[in-house]
């Protein structure tokens, strides 16, 4: 017997947060997020992203045993930017159980009926830094601190309820140079100069750049990003979740911030440690020893996982990704870096696949987002 149940305890909390950890605890492919962002998921005061979504969890429970959890998402700054009434399915995972599967997502799509929704789509999170996207292919690759993985029963069940594909990613491992692309270096140098931007990252700390250019590093990002499928402006406060993420895991080595001179950021890249060995190992757990691991991860790292590159409209089609790609590559060549994974990328963004024709890449992983009318 099932039974669904909406998420509105600290017990309940917790259990919602451990869910994944348990269901994955045999996956040697599964990397856990941090046990703390799972229990501020619906907490107002940590997670600012919830000013602009209406958000319930749920688990379902079978002869009393969780089996399943989901959120559900109504993004309100989404709908008015595309005049379509949606609710997001997020945070999802199940055992191998199709009325399992069935009764979570028809929490979620009672949840939206409730609030006037037609359309229900997933997994997508809160904006475009959570986690979003099902794995399709590459079950037999381990996951990043970014992604979620899952499971080859996942889509085939998806199919099988009547959901259709909606936004495709791909993920590429990098073949690292002996030395740094050559013609690239040359093209960068001379770029530098003629478009007088100056590189953030040589001169400032995190803490600064942050403090000083955090508002327009998002201006850029919201520019770059905002035609592409299911983003989300990230404003006011909920920019603070994502610096306060950037700030505790960025390495300056592996990133990119080129300002100009009215102060605008021209463009960046931001490649990130590999923490993944360290949350495998803690189960996700930053407490009591999980920290020191995490911390060597950051600081020592041996893989890198490519979060966000973006280029101002305004510098678009002038080549200064090429300034961003080489004082990254020249400080992974000189680390000794042995993996470079990126994160998901739009298989319809053409500019972000073309930029990486350059650079030797296997496309390793692929993963999508399912959408279905609500009934």
């Amino acid at each position: 017997m099932l039974e669904i149940k909406e998420v509105a305890t600290k017990k309940d909390l917790k259990t919602f947060a451990k869910f994944p950890t348990e269901l994955y605890k045999d996956c040697p492919y599964y990397v856990p997020s941090l046990y703390s962002d799972e229990l501020a998921t619906f907490n107002p005061k940590k997670n600012f992203s919830l000013k602009n979504n209406d958000i319930k969890g749920f688990l379902c429970y079978k002869d009393g045993k969780v089996v399943g959890r989901i959120a559900g998402l109504i993004n309100k700054a989404y709908n008015n930017k595309t005049g379509k009434k949606y609710i997001r399915f997020s945070r999802f995972e199940a055992i191998d159980d199709i009325e399992v599967f069935k009764a979570l997502l028809s929490a979620v799509e009672n949840f939206g009926k409730k609030n006037g929704m037609e359309i229900m789509h997933g997994p997508w999170g809160f904006n475009d830094t959570d986690r979003e996207g099902m794995l399709t292919f590459g079950f037999d690759k381990r996951s990043t601190y970014s992604t979620n993985y899952y499971y080859p029963y996942f889509c085939k069940h998806m199919k099988e309820l009547g959901f259709n594909d909606e936004s495709k990613w791909i993920e590429r491992q990098f073949v690292i140079p002996d030395e740094p692309y050559e013609r690239i270096v040359a093209i960068s140098e001379k770029l530098k100069k003629k478009l007088d931007v100056t590189e953030l990252a040589d001169i400032m700390s995190v803490k600064k750049i942050l403090k000083n250019y955090g508002s327009a590093f998002f201006d850029t990002l919201n520019l770059a990003y905002g035609d592409l499928d299911g983003y989300v402006p990230i404003v006011g406060k909920a920019q603070d979740n994502v610096l306060k993420q950037f700030a505790t895991i960025v390495n300056l080595k592996y990133i990119s911030i080129l300002a100009d001179k009215e102060g605008r950021v021209a463009a960046f890249g931001i490649v990130l440690p590999s923490i993944a060995d360290a949350l495998i190992k803690h189960r996700g757990r930053l407490l009591p020893f999980g920290f020191i691991d995490v911390l060597k991860s950051m600081h020592d790292p041996k893989e890198l996982e490519m979060a966000l590159i973006a280029v101002h409209p305004e510098y678009k089609n002038t080549g200064i990704n090429s300034i961003v790609i080489t004082r990254i590559m020249k400080n992974v060549v000189q680390n000794k870096i042995s993996h470079i994974e990126s994160n998901p990328m739009l298989e319809t963004n053409y500019n972000i696949q073309m930029q990486w024709k350059f650079a030797a890449n296997d496309i390793i992983k692929k993963r999508q987002t399912y959408i279905k009318e609500i009934n």
